[in-house]
């Protein structure tokens, strides 16, 4: 049953309350999608959206016009509204933080992965050596990289951007994966928040294609392994979150900044230490009880893609 008109305004609300979670790393605009009891609509529009994509690929245009009439627009479009109107006027103040406040700013995002690594761990429900042994490896292979890496890229190659956007939208499946913190991951969060925030039509429009050909291509493959090896893919993702701290580590980088040559550099607390720690448990404690909620509806969602 498609949704009636009158429920786009909500919609709105909806998505500008998942934009605004997907602009920070750590949170996931699928989590929020949990909360407000719409995620597997959600990933049913996706799928849906991802088919009529790839009948177009296949040079079948009756098809996906086809497919495309089937997608629920009133329930998809409002809700991209809003969390396009959320990018764009929540971008702005991100990049001013990450400037003017770095470390304050990278404590907050450290707890904010904290709290989804915390409430991501009970998923994986018996943990053997299989799984705690890809865990560990994802965790070590994530924390060297990230140390080899050149932290943030100032002026990336807009095929690098493009390649960024594929991989983001792979986030709007799993709930408890930030499209951010895979930028953040990439180096390419900085320069994408600051293309929003600065109306960059050619970076927006590069990143924007790699978000759709990515959706197309991944969507069915992800929702695919997902039904067959949830629980691996699962324990690689918590290994992936918790190697990735070091980038988020607030000293002396903060979210590894355009400055920094080492990649990710670690170092004990010094001058301003109070407040990222307050401001790190905080955002953690926020994460966990927000995933409490989004559990409760989840129990009355049928099984899809992340579960």
């Amino acid at each position: 049953m498609k949704a009636p008109i009158r429920t786009a305004p909500v919609q709105v609300v909806r998505g500008f309350c998942m934009g605004a979670a997907d602009v920070v790393p750590g949170v996931s605009g699928g989590t929020i999608a949990l909360v407000f009891g719409i995620y597997t609509d959600l990933v049913a529009q996706i799928r849906q959206g991802a088919r009529a994509l790839g009948r177009l690929a296949r040079g079948k245009p009756s098809e996906f016009v086809d497919e495309l009439r089937r997608v629920d627009w009133w329930f998809l479009l409002p809700l991209l509204v809003g969390i396009g109107i959320a990018l764009v006027s929540l971008a702005g103040v991100i990049s001013h933080f990450l400037e003017e406040e770095p470390i304050r700013t990278a404590g907050v995002f450290f707890g904010l992965v904290v709290g989804s690594l915390v409430t991501t761990i009970p998923t994986v429900r018996r943990w053997d050596a299989r799984h705690l042994g890809i865990a560990a490896a994802v965790a070590v292979v994530a924390f060297v990289g990230l140390g080899l890496g050149s932290g943030q890229v100032s002026d990336p190659h807009l095929a690098f951007v493009f390649v960024g956007g594929m991989i983001a939208i792979c986030a709007m499946i799993l709930p408890g994966v930030s499209g951010s913190f895979l930028l953040l991951m990439l180096g390419l969060y900085h320069a994408v928040l600051d293309g929003v925030h600065d109306r960059d039509l050619v970076l927006i429009t590069v990143f924007g294609l790699g978000a759709v050909i990515g959706l197309a291509g991944f969507s069915s493959l992800l929702s695919w392994a997902l039904d067959r090896w949830e629980q691996l893919m699962l324990a690689g993702l918590i290994g992936l979150m918790a190697g990735s701290l070091r980038v988020l580590w607030p000293w002396p980088n903060g979210t590894g900044s355009e400055e920094s040559t080492n990649g990710a550099e670690m170092a004990l607390p010094s001058g301003d230490v109070i407040w990222p720690i307050a401001l790190a448990v905080f955002a953690a404690v926020a994460i966990i009880v927000i995933a409490r909620v989004a559990g409760v509806h989840e129990t009355d969602e049928e099984p899809v893609g992340a579960r």
